[in-house]
């Protein structure tokens, strides 16, 4: 993998950490359970993504 490709890899895991910390502060912020569930499976599936850019590196 090249320096620049590494760089690229590293942004999207910074996104993906980002984006699941925001879930799981709207996760425990939510009182509809409908909502709730929904954003939590938004949650799982960063960390999902997250998961997966971390093995390419």
């Amino acid at each position: 993998m090249s320096p620049k490709e590494l760089l690229y890899v590293e942004d999207a895991l910074g996104h993906e950490k980002f984006l699941k910390a925001q879930c799981q502060q709207a996760v425990s912020n939510l009182q509809d359970p409908e909502l709730k569930n929904f954003v939590q499976q938004l949650m799982n599936r960063h960390q999902q993504i997250f998961g997966q850019f971390y093995q390419l590196v």
